[in-house]
C-alpha cells in the first residue's frame, strides 16, 4: 500500500486491521499456551508457563525494537522511492537478526537458571520453568527471522500477509498444544515445544511464498550482506526502542518477583493478568505500530498534516477498545480469570488485582499510540528516555515500595501499573503538543 495517498480514515484502518488481527494470532500463543497448561496440568505448571512466559519475552523485547527500526527505515525510503536502499535495508535486516538470534540464545542458555533464581521462582513450578524456558530459547532463531520477515513486509506498506503467516503459525501451535500436552501428557514441556515448531514452520513457509511471488528481496546467500551505513541508521533507530522495551521487561520482572514470593498463587494471577493485558493493549500496539509505518512513508513525503490527522483517529480507535476491557475487569474479573483456570484460590487471588491493574489498559493505549507516532518520526531517542524514565525511575520503585508497605497485597501492586502509565502518557503527550507546535513554527519561519 502507498500510506500516503487516499482516504486518511481509510488507509489507517485498511492498513491497520491486518495489524490488529496479527497481533489478536500472535497473542493466542501464550494465551492458549496458558490455557492448555490450566485444563490439563496443575497450578504449579500453570505458574510455571506464566513465569516462563515473563523470561521468554526479554527477547522478544530487545527484538521488537530492531523489526520496528527495520519497519521505519523500509517506510521511509519507500516513501522516498528509493528501491536499492530498501533491497539493502531487507538483506542487513536479515543478516543482522540472525546473528543477534544466536547470540540472544548462547547468552539465554547460559543464564537461564540465574534468571529465575533472580525472580523467586516458586521451588514447586522451578524445574517445569527450567524447562519451558530453555525449549523457548532454543528457538530464538525462527522466532527473531520470522518477526523480521514480518517487520520487512509491513514497511513496505504490506500489513496482509504477515497476517496470514501468522495464522499459520497460531493454527499449528493450536493443534500442537492439544496433541503434545492434552493427548501425550508433555506437559509444560509439549506447550513449548509446540511454539518453537508452529514458528519454525511459519517463517519457512513465509521465505518460500515470498521467493515464488518475485518478491523485491531475493533471499539468496549473496544477497545476506550487511551494509555499514544501513547498520548505523538501524540502530541508531532501533537501538533506542529495544533499550527501552528492555527497560519495560525488567521492570515488569521485577514485579513478577515480588507476586513470586506470594507463592504459586500469586505467580499464575500476574501471569493471567498478563494474558489479558496483551489482549486488552490489542487495538493500541496494533495501532502504534501501523503508525510507525504510516508516520514514517508520509514524512518521507512531506506529508506531517496527514501524519498527525493518523495519530488522533488510531488513538481514538485505541482507547475505545481498551475501555471494553475496562469495563470487563470491573464486572465480572471472575469470568476472565476463570477462563485460564478453574482453581478457586487463584480466582479469589485475582479479583482485586485485575480489578485494580485494568486501569492500565487504558492509559498504555495513551502511552503506545504516542509512541509509535513519535518512533515513524525517528523520534526513537526521546521515547527510549520516556519508557526507561518509567520503567527504571517510577515502576520499580512504587513495587518496591508498595511490597515493602503491603506485603504481597495484589489488590494494591496492581494498581501500580496504571499510575506509571498515567505519568507516562500526561508527559508524552505535552512532548507531542509542543513538538507539534515547534515544527509549525519552523515552517513558517
Amino acid at each position: 500500500m502507498d500510506l500516503s495517498e487516499g482516504s486518511v480514515v481509510k488507509t489507517l484502518f485498511q492498513f491497520a486491521l491486518p495489524f490488529l488481527a496479527a497481533n489478536i494470532l500472535q497473542s493466542l500463543y501464550g494465551a492458549v499456551d496458558l490455557f492448555v497448561v490450566g485444563q490439563f496440568c496443575a497450578a504449579e505448571s500453570v505458574a510455571a508457563v506464566s513465569t516462563g512466559t515473563q523470561v521468554t519475552q526479554i527477547v522478544t523485547s530487545i527484538m521488537t525494537g530492531l523489526t520496528l527500526g527495520s519497519t521505519i527505515l523500509i517506510g521511509s525510503f519507500t516513501g522516498e522511492r528509493n528501491q536499492e536502499k530498501i533491497k539493502k535495508t531487507i538483506g542487513t535486516t536479515l543478516t543482522v537478526f540472525s546473528i543477534a538470534a544466536l547470540v540472544i540464545t548462547a547468552l539465554m542458555l547460559v543464564f537461564n537458571k540465574s534468571i529465575l533464581t533472580a525472580l523467586k521462582t516458586p521451588a514447586e513450578s522451578f524445574d517445569e520453568t527450567m524447562t519451558y524456558v530453555t525449549i523457548c530459547t532454543l528457538g530464538n532463531i525462527f522466532i527473531c527471522l520470522y518477526n523480521a520477515i514480518s517487520a520487512i513486509l509491513r514497511g513496505y506498506g504490506d500489513s496482509t500477509r504477515p497476517m496470514i503467516f501468522i495464522g499459520i503459525a497460531c493454527a499449528l501451535n493450536i493443534a500442537l498444544d492439544y496433541l503434545l500436552t492434552g493427548l501425550l501428557g508433555m506437559g509444560v514441556a509439549g506447550v513449548a515445544l509446540a511454539t518453537v515448531i508452529s514458528q519454525a514452520l511459519s517463517m519457512l513457509i513465509s521465505i518460500i511464498y515470498l521467493k515464488t511471488r518475485d518478491f523485491i528481496f531475493d533471499f539468496r546467500l549473496s544477497s545476506f550482506r550487511p551494509d555499514g551505513e544501513i547498520v548505523r541508521k538501524l540502530a541508531a533507530v532501533g537501538a533506542p526502542i529495544s533499550f527501552q522495551e528492555l527497560a519495560v521487561r525488567i521492570s515488569f520482572l521485577y514485579l513478577t518477583m515480588m507476586m513470586n514470593s506470594a507463592g504459586v498463587y500469586g505467580a499464575a494471577v500476574v501471569g493471567i493478568g498478563a494474558k489479558y493485558d496483551v489482549f486488552a493493549m490489542l487495538s493500541a500496539t496494533s495501532m502504534a505500530n501501523a503508525l510507525a509505518a504510516i508516520t514514517a512513508q508520509n514524512i518521507g513525503r512531506g506529508k506531517t498534516r496527514r501524519a498527525r490527522t493518523s495519530l488522533w483517529l488510531a488513538l481514538s480507535f485505541a482507547l475505545g477498545i481498551s475501555f471494553l476491557f475496562w469495563l470487563w475487569a470491573q464486572i465480572s474479573p471472575e469470568t476472565m480469570i476463570g477462563a485460564f483456570t478453574s482453581d478457586a484460590a487463584v480466582i479469589k487471588e485475582g479479583i482485586p488485582y485485575f480489578r485494580s491493574a485494568s486501569y492500565d489498559y487504558m492509559m498504555t493505549a495513551l502511552v503506545f499510540t504516542l509512541n509509535g507516532y513519535l518512533n515513524g518520526r525517528q523520534k526513537t531517542v526521546w521515547t527510549m528516555i520516556s519508557c526507561t524514565f518509567g520503567a527504571v525511575f517510577l515502576r520499580i520503585p512504587m513495587v518496591w515500595i508498595f511490597s515493602r508497605c503491603f506485603g504481597a497485597d495484589l489488590g494494591r501492586l496492581g494498581i501500580i501499573a496504571p499510575t506509571v502509565s498515567g505519568i507516562m502518557a500526561l508527559y508524552t503527550l505535552i512532548y507531542v503538543i509542543w513538538e507539534g507546535k515547534r515544527n509549525k513554527n519552523i515552517a513558517s519561519s
